[in-house]
């Protein structure tokens, strides 16, 4: 309140603003019981669930010196953090406020019932544990939401407010983290005190004409982030792993970020020139793709967005570029099965990263376990790869070039034959694996080596486990 009267009919007579420290008014004593006493002031239908609560520990069971002023809980089943200040607030107040949401946010119910319990007997109040969880419990509007617990609202209440502290509030308000700013006032009036307290942040106005549609632009921006953060995490994990030899194709089927009109528009586009519809696959983290259509090379976003921009002649929003990308199966490399190579068939580099996002081109368990395998037994490049936790592309590409790999004879395709792009790393050999395999005693029959003789998965894990 900027101006209060005392009126009598006609006359209105200004009454004369104090302040708390003038009055010998205290921030514990006084306005933190008047809180209490008052939780309306925080909000509608706000229970106070304990006041001065420093019993949280840091990860070395040290107890942290930082007391929460007051923790209430509203009928939503958000926790509201209250965070006092007797005059003008501090310039790092939002800073105290967000570490105490922090903290509670890791709260349970319990947790909570046990604070209730103990700020109920501190206030001379004897009332059960059982029974202040279930105060807790009838209080919420709905099922108790663990959810709603981490995500608590935040009340700074003060005689002012820095600009600093309003600035950045209005700010974190903008990104979605609820802080409400209320200003407490007093007044003398004759003999008599007057404390009034008012929501200076965010009013009605603001809430609806300013704070939602800025939550939701962030909302979008935090979804545009994830997602560029996600294409780019997609090209790392499938270089990192090996998962694509270098020089394969990949077929342009326009996905995510485009309508149905437009992706349409673009297979028509792509089918006028085939070069447009293909990029091929280097193990770059930085620009993998090079595009067929112009030579240059892209990231999987980059080269979908300017894909996009040449069809429509807008700039896209939002393309996750590694959905648009499938690998093309038609060409099978020369050191990968068949049969594993057809398995990837409509598969994008969004899904393969997914799907093989712990793979890792650490092949110290592929050495141990190639060793161990026994004479006049055979396995397969996907058991071997399942084992490791690989795939048996990138197995078969170390295994077609490795010249520290024991036994790499022993790895046959899925169909029991010897891979099209085996080579001895010694050029002077002229044998086969198979001449090798049936002079230990594995039958062969029209170039596929018997069932018989292959390791079941469960011997191979015991073999790398030993």
């Amino acid at each position: 309140m900027d101006h209060l009267f005392a009126v009598a009919g006609r006359l209105a007579t200004p009454i004369s603003p104090t302040g708390l420290a003038t009055e010998g008014l205290l921030e514990r004593q006084h306005l933190q019981e008047w809180v209490i006493d008052n939780p309306h002031v925080l909000g509608e239908s706000v229970l106070v669930i304990t006041a001065e609560f420093d019993r949280w520990a840091d990860t070395e069971g040290v107890p942290a010196r930082d007391r929460l002023d007051v923790l209430g809980l509203d009928a939503t089943g958000r926790l509201v953090v209250v965070e006092l200040k007797r005059g003008t607030a501090d310039r790092d107040v939002h800073l105290q406020s967000i570490t105490y949401a922090a903290l509670v946010s890791r709260f349970d119910l319990d947790t909570l019932a046990q604070a209730h319990h103990d700020f109920l007997a501190s206030r001379g109040q004897a009332v059960e544990l059982d029974a202040c969880r279930q105060r807790l419990l009838d209080h919420v509007d709905g099922d108790w939401s663990p959810e709603l617990l981490q995500r608590p609202r935040q009340v700074i209440i003060a005689a002012d407010f820095p600009k600093q502290v309003t600035h950045t509030v209005v700010w974190l308000s903008e990104m979605n983290l609820d802080i409400d700013l209320v200003q407490v006032g007093l007044w003398k009036v004759e003999t008599h005190l007057v404390v009034g307290f008012t929501k200076v942040y965010p009013t009605p106005e603001v809430e609806e004409f300013t704070l939602a549609p800025a939550r939701v632009e962030a909302k979008a921006a935090a979804q545009k982030l994830e997602e560029r953060s996600r294409a780019r995490k997609a090209a790392h994990v499938l270089v990192a792993a090996g998962l694509l030899p270098d020089g394969i194709r990949l077929r342009l089927t326009p996905r995510h970020g485009a309508p149905q009109s437009i992706r349409e528009a673009i297979l028509a586009w792509a089918g006028e020139d085939a070069r447009r519809a293909t990029a091929t696959w280097n193990n770059n983290t930085a620009k993998p793709l090079t595009w067929d259509a112009d030579g240059k090379p892209y990231t999987p976003t980059g080269l979908a967005n300017h894909i996009f921009k040449s069809v429509t002649g807008r700039t896209p929003d939002g393309i996750r570029g590694t959905t648009w990308w499938d690998v093309d199966t038609d060409d099978v490399p020369s050191a990968v099965d068949p049969m594993e190579w057809e398995a990837l068939a409509g598969v994008s580099l969004a899904d393969l990263a997914k799907q093989f996002s712990s793979a890792r081109k650490d092949w110290t368990s592929l050495h141990t376990l190639l060793g161990a395998i026994p004479s006049g037994r055979w396995t397969t490049y996907g058991d071997v790869a399942s084992v490791i936790g690989s795939h048996a592309v990138p197995v078969g590409t170390h295994l077609a070039t490795c010249e520290q790999c024991p036994n790499a004879w022993r790895v046959l395709t899925a169909a029991g034959r010897v891979s099209a792009g085996f080579q001895w790393t010694d050029p002077t050999r002229t044998d086969t694996p198979a001449d090798i395999l049936a002079a230990e005693g594995v039958q062969f029959d029209g170039g596929a080596a018997a069932s018989e003789a292959r390791l079941p998965l469960q011997t191979l894990q015991r073999l790398l486990d030993s």
